[in-house]
């Protein structure tokens, strides 16, 4: 159906070793992608990200997102190699502990605002000027339904989501006029390794015995699978979408609504 929808199109996918990244990575190339680079920390986790996508129309760098100098350095590459970058998926992130406000140390707090939001700031930051050059690029940053509303345990993570709501919006504001969208996905619970994790921590918290079946899923009753939080975001890079600018689209089988 969408087989040719990013025809010729060169996209970055940060994260894009697992979870949502990887699931907007196979998309972008099912979907007639060019090329797909995709950033990410681990390089044995990215080398086995290519084995299933594929080398022909996907390629990595290993990628800190909280380091300026390799942000700037490793988007100059993929120009270099590729001439150009007009899709950027920021879904590099990272959950944080599970702690109450005065729990939570300074470190923590600095370390999931250096990915959530510092990271997602410098990927806009050196690839706008390329997309504005060409008058045409779309990026699609990760919110949540955390930096909606304002659930326990997630001071770190719920706010730094709240931070990329904004930051969205900021960017959207300057951008649009000049072919180039910025919007945002803001998913509920994904069954990744990430939520796997937030259970581990639950289990030593005030929410002891929580399980992907017991969570606070919303409406539909269970967490969304990493496809399906990808079939947004693609159809958000997409030309589909426009006439979308500075959208918080929610994917979150009615969490906040629970």
């Amino acid at each position: 159906m969408h087989k040719n929808r990013f025809n010729k199109k060169i996209a970055i996918v940060t994260g894009g070793a697992g979870g949502i990244g990887f699931a907007v990575a196979s998309q972008l190339i099912e979907q007639g992608g060019h090329m797909v680079v995709i950033f990410d920390l681990n390089p044995g986790a990215l080398i086995k990200a290519i084995d299933k996508l594929g080398p022909s129309h996907c390629s990595y760098m290993a990628v800190d997102v909280t380091d300026e100098a390799q942000v700037k350095q490793a988007i100059e590459n993929v120009v270099s190699q590729y001439g150009t970058i007009d899709i950027l998926a920021n879904m590099a992130g990272i959950s944080g502990p599970s702690a109450r406000v005065e729990e939570y140390t300074f470190s923590d707090f600095k370390k999931v605002y250096s990915v959530n939001v510092f990271g997602t700031f410098l990927m806009m930051k050196y690839c706008l000027p390329y997309m504005q050059r060409n008058n045409y690029g779309t990026i699609v940053n990760t919110c949540s339904c955390s930096g909606i509303r304002g659930y326990k345990l997630e001071i770190g993570y719920g706010s730094s989501k709240s931070a990329v709501l904004g930051m969205t919006m900021n960017a959207a504001n300057e951008n649009g006029g000049n072919g180039v969208r910025i919007n945002c996905v803001s998913p509920g619970w994904v069954d990744t390794d990430m939520l796997q994790n937030i259970l581990h921590q639950y289990s030593n918290s005030d929410n002891d015995g929580y399980t992907k079946d017991t969570l606070r899923n919303g409406t539909m009753k269970r967490p969304s699978t990493p496809e399906e939080v990808a079939n947004v975001v693609t159809f958000l890079l997409s030309d589909e979408a426009r006439y979308v600018n500075g959208s918080n689209f929610v994917c979150d089988g009615g969490k906040i609504l629970d």
